[in-house]
């Protein structure tokens, strides 16, 4: 079961984290391999020639890509501690639902609250602040996404909160005004030791982003 476990990793890459923190939540020994993505390693092309994106877990030879399948396949494999997805099938159909809701919106229009500017960054803050608060009616009053015990859907959206500065400087926002639920629960799961240890700083993914927008903007 445990054999060989390689991460092909990126530091600032929310995705990546999702995978260092079900590690971290599993107890799993592994080598990180950093990547440099704007000169991709052989390894990577390999191991992931279809998207060409960390992370990249590699589990006995054995490829698994893209974060979310990555975390199933973690969670599942081993299984003997810190479960993050539910037992019950209709739990966990609805936790898969929502993880997958932070992916194609929360992430699409956290993006664009970065990366672009005028009236398409305005309309990407809107719609940010929309889906924090979709989620926040999910939370409700529970402590976390799952009820009591932190788990898959905390997983896919926490690592998200290493670039909330970045968002809120880029973007002329502040999201604990605007979704106090939000930054409260992701206060709740940075007291856990896997999530602190885990998360970059967010002044250093700041000075990243700053350098990533000039890509994507010119002002």
């Amino acid at each position: 079961m445990a054999g060989e476990v390689v991460l092909l990793d990126f530091w600032s890459s929310m995705f990546a984290m999702r995978v260092r923190l079900a590690l971290a939540e599993k107890g799993i020994k592994y080598e990180s391999k950093e990547q440099d993505l704007s000169n991709k390693s052989p390894l990577l092309l390999e191991m992931n020639p279809i998207n060409k994106q960390v992370p990249v877990l590699i589990h006995n030879g054995k490829p698994v890509c893209e974060s979310l399948i990555i975390v199933q396949y973690i969670d599942e494999v081993w299984n003997d501690k810190s479960p993050l997805l539910p037992s019950d099938p209709y739990q966990r159909a609805q936790a898969r639902f929502w993880a997958d809701f932070v992916d194609k919106k929360v992430s699409v229009a956290a993006k664009n609250v970065w990366s672009t500017k005028g009236e398409e960054q305005e309309a990407g803050k809107k719609e940010f602040l929309e889906t924090l608060k979709i989620m926040e009616g999910e939370l409700g009053d529970k402590p976390y996404f799952g009820g009591e015990t932190f788990g898959y859907v905390d997983l896919s959206l926490i690592t998200f909160y290493s670039w909330f500065h970045a968002y809120e400087v880029l973007g002329n926002i502040n999201i604990e005004a605007e979704c106090p639920k939000i930054i409260a629960w992701a206060k709740r799961c940075m007291q856990k030791e896997a999530v602190a240890k885990t998360l970059p700083d967010q002044k250093k993914v700041y000075e990243f982003v700053v350098q990533l927008r000039k890509m994507f903007v010119s002002e």
